[in-house]
């Protein structure tokens, strides 16, 4: 089944991506034969003799599909088979012979990746689009709860539902301290609630050039129901049965995925190891699916115009290029939601065809005086202090009131400097006037 990068899913009917079914054969794995054989050869010259098993689990694919190469490089003269202490060759022990040497060093100098076989491009193409970010339902009752922990007007509050809704880009605008960042990070929580997990490969191939798309440090992985009985058992049950899940593929959490003023155009581009010869997927890349947020947007290592130039088509097609060393470019999915985020006025950073490309702009402006109460009064609760009317007035009357614009954190800041003073009295954390005016006067230069 094929889909169109214009296709919706019907999150509604189908909640949580399906996961890839195990191949049974290198034709449905996508791998050639002779690229299955190099793979098994590197893993044998990289990790010394292995069980039969061992090896079908390295490469993330059913033993039965690795069975013929193995069977093969045996006939070769490449590798010496040695019988185990189970039924079947999943448990004999495999190790390389001289020729299997040579040809494993050949096939390590044209490519030393080692590990989880790769899908193929479309396969991970297909996927990604079955769980794209757009056509995600997207109600105000289920918006809540990500959102329950901050306070926000309501007009702002429905400003984000369609934005969701729509998976295209969002710009999120306004004077700092006002939660901008934290809006951003709830929407990938609502995501992650609703959207139900997704898959992502280990690597993928295209055209012989393997990149990898699993990263650790950015896709948390959503445990797996356990396997019951021995652990030996188990791994092989996995190996053999038909209809299990293609081990290729990770489930993790849609990924949101936060970059600030060290992002650089470098950064989106596929990253080449020249001594292993294959690649690593870009940053927003490994986004796809979830959410890709530019935090301080403006403050980065390229201009809002280098990046503006970048991406100006991806946001509107919804498909990326990707440039691997020979100079050959392929096409990939541009799936997820990106968001921009800033400080700065947006009229100073983009020009209005970049604007037009961002569906949906929410500005996060200061906190008026009942939602700054509310905000303080919630803040007080988290640190375990009274709340203090008086303390609010105090800073109305010095700060707020004198043209000092009023920031959301300003909470936080000023309470957490009340509980230090306390607990450096050693006296009971309790809120008073006197002590914001001692909290401020050492929080002044912010206010200036």
């Amino acid at each position: 089944m094929s889909l169109s990068r214009h296709a919706v899913v019907d999150w509604e009917g189908n909640p949580a991506p399906e996961a890839p079914v195990a191949p049974d054969s290198m034709r449905e794995a996508g791998l050639s034969h002779a690229f299955v054989c190099d793979l098994l050869l590197k893993s044998l010259y990289a990790r010394g003799a292995m069980l039969g098993r061992d090896m079908a689990q390295l490469l993330c694919l059913p033993f039965k599909v690795v069975r013929e190469p193995l069977r093969y490089l045996k006939d070769e003269k490449c590798i010496q088979v040695d019988g185990g202490d189970l039924v079947g060759e999943v448990s004999y022990k495999y190790s390389l012979l001289d020729l299997g040497r040579r040809r494993a060093q050949e096939a390590m100098e044209q490519c030393a990746y080692v590990g989880p076989a790769p899908v193929p491009l479309e396969d991970y193409v297909e996927q990604c689009y079955r769980q794209a970010v757009t056509g995600l339902q997207c109600y105000p009752e289920a918006l809540r709860a990500p959102f329950s922990h901050l306070v926000m007007k309501e007009e702002m509050f429905n400003n984000l539902g369609p934005a969701i809704v729509s998976g295209r880009s969002v710009f999120i605008y306004g004077p700092p301290g006002n939660g901008k960042t934290a809006m951003a990070r709830s929407i990938g929580d609502f995501m992650n609630t609703t959207g139900g997990s997704i898959f992502v490969p280990y690597a993928f191939v295209a055209d012989g050039n393997i990149v990898t798309v699993f990263d650790p440090s950015l896709h948390a992985v959503e445990d797996a129901p356990a396997e019951v009985g021995d652990e030996a058992d188990a791994t092989i049950r996995k190996l053999l049965t038909t209809g299990a899940m293609d081990q290729r593929w990770v489930r993790i959490r849609r990924p949101v995925i936060v970059t600030g003023g060290e992002l650089g155009l470098d950064m989106l581009d596929l990253r080449y190891n020249a001594e292993a010869k294959f690649y690593q997927a870009p940053i927003h890349f490994k986004a796809n699916g979830g959410v890709f947020l530019i935090d301080d947007f403006g403050r980065q290592r390229c201009s809002p115009k280098e990046l503006l130039n970048r991406w100006i088509l991806p946001l509107e097609d919804r498909h990326d290029f990707l440039t691997v060393a020979s100079g050959k470019k392929f096409q990939v999915p541009f799936e997820q939601l990106i968001i921009f985020s800033t400080n700065l006025d947006p009229k100073d950073l983009v020009d209005d065809a970049f604007l037009r490309r961002i569906r949906h702009k929410v500005g996060v402006l200061a906190p008026t005086r009942d939602v700054y109460e509310r905000i303080f009064a919630g803040n007080c609760k988290r640190l375990g202090l009274n709340y203090s009317a008086e303390a609010v007035d105090y800073l109305y009357e010095r700060y707020y009131n004198r043209g000092r614009t009023p920031r959301a954190s300003d909470c936080r800041d000023l309470l957490e400097i009340v509980q230090s003073i306390c607990r450096y009295r050693r006296q009971p954390v309790h809120l008073t006037r006197d002590l914001m005016v001692e909290a401020s006067a050492s929080f002044i230069a912010e206010f200036t």
